[in-house]
C-alpha cells in the first residue's frame, strides 16, 4: 500500500500543519532537498499531543493483554504492508542502501511482535503475593500484593542513525505502548518523511484496534525549542532518546529540574573498545589477517554511523600485533567511504578525525578514498600506544563515523588499568583461544565495570533483539546504567510498583486476583509459580 506525504504532525489520529516555520529533509548524497516541506509546531500546538496522550492513559492503560498485543502485531503488519515505500524514502533521506535499511523494518516489525508477545505472557507485571498471616507471632501479617503499573505518557526522540528501529516505531516506542503507555514522538528532522509514513502505519494500526486516538502523536519542531517543551511538560513521564552526549545530557538535565523530575533513559556516546589477545591473532585463533578483515568491515559498515562501532581496538605488542596492523592498512586502502547520513554528521566527522591527526604521538595506519557523491569521506584508522591513551583524552573521544584507533599493549597488567580509565562503553569485546583464558578471567571483572554488554569473538556492531540483550551501559553510554533500551527488559523502563495492602478482593487487579486469570507466573510467599 502506498500512502501520501502531508508534511504535518499527527496528533491523536489527526494531521495538524505546524505554524513555526518548515524543515525539509535533504539527500545526502546530493544535498539535494526532497519534498515536501514538514511544519513545525509551534508551543501550543506541541502541548495538544502532550494533552491528547493525557486524555488516553486511563483507557488504554486498562486495556486487556489481548488487545494490547494485538495493536503492537497491528503495528508490526501494517509497516511491513509497506515495506517498499519506506525503504525507498529512507534511502532518499538518509544515503543508507536499501539492503541496511530493509534489514532494520525487520527489526523493526521484530521489535514489536516481541514486545506483543511479552504482553501476552505478562511476566513483566511483577506479581508478588504474601498472602495473609493471621496467626503470626508476635503479630500478625496483612494481605501485600504487589504489580508493576504503567508509568504514563512517554516522550521518545527518533534517531538520527537509525530511521526505523531506533525512531518513530523503534523499541522505546515499543516498549512503552507494552507497557500500557500512551507515546508522543519528536520526529527527527533529517529523516521526516519515513518517519511519517511509519506514524501513519501507527495511527492506523490505533484506529483499528480500537486504541484511543492520543495513544500515539508524531510531533515536527525545533528539536532545541519543541523537544525541550515537551521534556518539560507535567504530563510527561519519562523520556527515551538516543543520539549525542550534549542533545541527551541536555534534556536530562530537563528532566531532573522540573518540578516533578523524570527518568530519562538516554543512549549517548561510546567508542566499544576491542581487545585482541595474544592467541586470537596467533595460529590457534582467527589469526591476524582474518580478525583485520573482520575489524575493518565492522568499522566501515553503515559508514560507521552506529552506536556500537569499534572505536579503539587494543592490539598486543609482537609481530602478530604488527602483522594485523599490515593486514588493516593493506585492507583499507583504497576502500570507498559511504554516504553519511547528513551533511552536519559528516563535517562533525571531519573535525573528529582532524583532531586525532593533530595528536604528535599518533600515527595514521591507513586511510580509504572519499566515495561518490556528497557526504562520504574516507575511513581512517589511526595508531598509537597505551601511554598515549592514557594521558590523551582526544584518543578517547567518540568520532561518529568510520574512524578508529589502534592501541599497542604490552601486558594485561597496563591494559587493565588502561581499560579501568574509560569511560562507561555500551560494549566491550575480547577475542580468544583458549590459551587466553587465564588473561581473560584477570579482565573480566574489568569489563563488567566499563560495559553493558561483553562479547567474546565477535564484533560489537549488531545487537540481536531478544530477552537476554542489554543494550545499555554505564555513563556517558547512557544515563540510566541499570535499565537496556533493546530487548523485552526494555519495558521495565515504563513501569513502577505498586503495593497492595488488605486491598478488598472485588477491588484486586486482574495479576493479583486470587484466580490469576491471566495465568500469570507469580512470586506466592517467596516461591514462584505458574497459575498461582
Amino acid at each position: 500500500m502506498t500512502t501520501t506525504l502531508t508534511g504535518a504532525s499527527i496528533i491523536a489520529g489527526e494531521a495538524v500543519e505546524g505554524i513555526n516555520g518548515t524543515t525539509r529533509a535533504i539527500d545526502p548524497s546530493t544535498n539535494t532537498p526532497l519534498e515536501p516541506e514538514y511544519s513545525k509546531l509551534d508551543s501550543t500546538q506541541a502541548q495538544q499531543a502532550t494533552a491528547a496522550a493525557a486524555a488516553a492513559f486511563r483507557d488504554y492503560r486498562a486495556t486487556t493483554p489481548q488487545a494490547r498485543a494485538a495493536f503492537l502485531d497491528a503495528i508490526a503488519a501494517t509497516i511491513e504492508g509497506r515495506r517498499e515505500q519506506i525503504v525507498e524514502r529512507a534511502m532518499a533521506e538518509t544515503g543508507l542502501p536499501s539492503a541496511r535499511l530493509t534489514g532494520e523494518v525487520g527489526r523493526t516489525v521484530g521489535q514489536l511482535r516481541l514486545f506483543a508477545g511479552v504482553v501476552r505472557e505478562g511476566n513483566f507485571h511483577g506479581a508478588r503475593i504474601d498472602p495473609a498471616l493471621p496467626d503470626r507471632s508476635p503479630g500478625p501479617r496483612l494481605d501485600i500484593r504487589q504489580r508493576r503499573v504503567p508509568l504514563g505518557p512517554v516522550l521518545v526522540f527518533g534517531a538520527s542513525n537509525f530511521p526505523l528501529a531506533f525512531s518513530v516505531a523503534g523499541g522505546d516506542t515499543a516498549a512503552a505502548l507494552a507497557a500500557g503507555c500512551p507515546v508522543v514522538v519528536k520526529a527527527h528532522n533529517a529523516h521526516p518523511g519515513t518517519g511519517e509514513l511509519v506514524g501513519q502505519a501507527i495511527t492506523e494500526a490505533a484506529a483499528e484496534s480500537g486504541m484511543p486516538a492520543g495513544v500515539f502523536s508524531l510531533v515536527y519542531g525545533s528539536g532545541a525549542e519543541i523537544g525541550q517543551q515537551l521534556a518539560s511538560d507535567p504530563v510527561i513521564s519519562a523520556i527515551g532518546f538516543t543520539g549525542s552526549r550534549s542533545g541527551g545530557l541536555a534534556l536530562a538535565d530537563t528532566a531532573a529540574s522540573r518540578e516533578v523530575p523524570i527518568p530519562m533513559y538516554a543512549e549517548m556516546s561510546s567508542i566499544n573498545p576491542v581487545i585482541l589477545l595474544d592467541g586470537a591473532l596467533s595460529s590457534e585463533g582467527v589469526g591476524a589477517q582474518g580478525l583485520a578483515e573482520q575489524f575493518v568491515g565492522s568499522l566501515t559498515g553503515s559508514s560507521g554511523q552506529l552506536c556500537t562501532a569499534p572505536g579503539l581496538v587494543f592490539v598486543p605488542e609482537g609481530e602478530d600485533g604488527d602483522a594485523f596492523v599490515t593486514a588493516v592498512e593493506s585492507g583499507l586502502e583504497g576502500r570507498p567511504g559511504q554516504t553519511m547520513l547528513t551533511p552536519g554528521i559528516a563535517d562533525a566527522f571531519a573535525q573528529g578525525v582532524s583532531a586525532v591527526e593533530d595528536q604528535q604521538a599518533v600515527a595514521t595506519v591507513a586511510r580509504g578514498v572519499a566515495g561518490e557523491g556528497e557526504n562520504a569521506p574516507a575511513p581512517v584508522v589511526f595508531s598509537a600506544d597505551l601511554a598515549e591513551l592514557r594521558s590523551n583524552s582526544v584518543l578517547s573521544d567518540e568520532v561518529f563515523g568510520s574512524a578508529s584507533v589502534i592501541i599497542r599493549y604490552s601486558d594485561i597488567g597496563s591494559l587493565s588499568e588502561a581499560l579501568d580509565e574509560l569511560e562507561g562503553q555500551l560494549t566491550v569485546t575480547v577475542h580468544a583461544v583458549d590459551a587466553d583464558t587465564p588473561a581473560a578471567e584477570a579482565l573480566l571483572p574489568t569489563l563488567e565495570d566499563l560495559a553493558g554488554r561483553i562479547l567474546f569473538n565477535g564484533w560489537p556492531t549488531g545487537v540481536e533483539v531478544g530477552h537476554a540483550m542489554v543494550h545499555g551501559g554505564p555513563f556517558p553510554a547512557t544515563t540510566a546504567p541499570a535499565t537496556t533500551s533493546v530487548g523485552s527488559l526494555a519495558i521495565e523502563r515504563f513501569l513502577r510498583p505498586v503495593a497492595y495492602q488488605a486491598v478488598p478482593a472485588v477491588l484486586m487487579p486482574e495479576p493479583l486476583q486470587d484466580a490469576n486469570p491471566w495465568s500469570l507466573v507469580r512470586q506466592n510467599d517467596g516461591v514462584i509459580a505458574k497459575g498461582q
